[in-house]
């Protein structure tokens, strides 16, 4: 039997091999601007969302449809022998956090200079298949109605 540490720490290995999730950091653009982008495709299904983000002109999209297809290459990763298509993978979640801020001078008139920060941020993609989702959901009712 193992330690206490040693099962919590297994059962946060299983946990994992069912998230699928990819990371941006220091994505040079401010939170608020790829907040915009982020709100654009969640919960939309993935091949939505991958012709969304190529058809937005905001800058930050192409890094976006990057880390998406970041996101399905990981998923391809831990569910070899299923096809994307039959899985119907769609954008769980997205978020978008401040990341860090270069602070600069710009001059300013009478010998003065004037604070700039340029932000950056960190975005954070979470993917899931509809179909074994709906697959919990109908094991769970079938326990309830029995």
């Amino acid at each position: 039997m193992g330690s206490r540490k040693h099962i919590v720490a297994e059962a946060r290995k299983e946990a994992k091999k069912k998230i699928y999730m990819a990371k941006l950091v220091n994505n040079p653009s401010s939170p608020r601007k790829a907040r915009l982008i982020a709100d654009a495709i969640r919960g939309v299904d993935v091949d939505k969302a991958l012709a969304i983000l190529q058809h937005t002109q905001k800058e930050s999209a192409l890094k976006f449809r990057k880390l998406l297809l970041s996101a399905i290459a990981n998923w391809q990763a831990k569910n070899e022998g299923k096809r994307i298509e039959d899985s119907d993978l769609y954008v769980k979640s997205i978020f978008v956090d401040g990341g860090r801020q270069m602070k600069r001078l710009r001059t300013a008139p009478q010998g003065r200079g004037y604070r700039i920060k340029k932000r950056s941020n960190h975005v954070t993609l979470f993917i899931d298949s509809r179909k074994e989702s709906n697959d919990k959901g109908a094991k769970n009712t079938e326990e309830v109605n029995s």
